[in-house]
């Protein structure tokens, strides 16, 4: 690790920190920044793993999905919520240990989403009602979740331990030990963003993250502008800015879940 990449780990840390102690409103920011502009690279590249002539296809899918995401959160959030949640966790099982057994890639899912709940229940539980989920969690879904997420964080800590495997033991503490914002911001980064991101820099032929970085703006910029469009959108209903925040990642997100696997597979085929 160069002297520059120790130096923004420990600028992002510390600002993690202190957002950890600060309100709500700057939480959200901070998952706003991290998520929003250094975890998205990582999806940047989806274009390029398409082969040329299926990429208007691919296009085309990738923004009908974004519109259907986009209509159908603000139709129906309550529905939508769950629904994102659960895709989300199905996407970390299979990217984020391709090379585990069943059971580690099970639980590397459920803990990105149900770890944040293990000691921050109240917290969690407020985020996804202001998220969208509009009615407060029954008091047994919510500990359900809450000891599922950390009987999951305590199986992947030992795991860790047994490995030597510093990225998975330090992703897997944020998530647990930090607020729910800033635990899944850093957990996401750790886990699976950053990992990612090198794995697409590698197959593009990039020498470096900067390099990639280049390669990619112009999807990067895009997805940031919509992304930015549809909080501006939803903000004279969503006060919190946390409603807004989950929309525009269900809708950058689940069309790189769902239509890239699909049409990668076709590269590869």
């Amino acid at each position: 690790m160069t002297g520059q990449v120790r130096l923004g780990w420990a600028g992002l840390w510390g600002a993690a920190l202190a957002a950890s102690f600060s309100p709500l409103a700057g939480q959200v920011l901070f998952a706003i920044v991290t998520i929003g502009l250094i975890g998205m690279a990582h999806g940047a590249s989806d274009l390029d793993v398409v082969r040329r002539e299926h990429q208007f296809p691919f296009l085309a899918a990738y923004g009908l999905v974004i519109v259907i995401c986009l209509f159908w959160w603000h139709g129906a959030p309550a529905l939508a919520l769950p629904g994102f949640l659960l895709a989300s966790a199905i996407h970390f099982a299979l990217e984020d240990a391709p090379h585990g057994c069943s059971i580690e890639r099970l639980a590397r899912g459920i803990s990105m989403i149900a770890t944040p709940a293990a000691l921050h229940l109240q917290a969690f539980s407020t985020i996804l009602h202001e998220a969208g989920l509009g009615f407060s969690m029954p008091g047994f879904l919510a500990v359900s979740i809450a000891i599922i997420g950390g009987s999951c964080a305590a199986g992947l800590i030992a795991v860790a331990l047994l490995r030597r495997d510093r990225r998975l033991l330090t992703g897997t503490l944020a998530l647990l030990l930090l607020p729910p914002f800033i635990g899944f911001s850093m957990g996401f980064l750790i886990l699976h963003a950053l990992p990612q991101t090198r794995q697409r820099r590698d197959l593009l032929g990039c020498r470096s993250t900067l390099r990639y970085l280049q390669a990619t703006w112009p999807v990067l910029t895009a997805a940031i502008l919509l992304a930015a469009g549809t909080v501006v959108l939803m903000h004279p209903t969503d006060k919190a800015g946390i409603q807004s925040l989950f929309a525009a990642l269900a809708a950058l997100a689940i069309p790189h879940m769902l239509i890239t696997p699909w049409f990668e597979s076709r590269h590869q085929a």
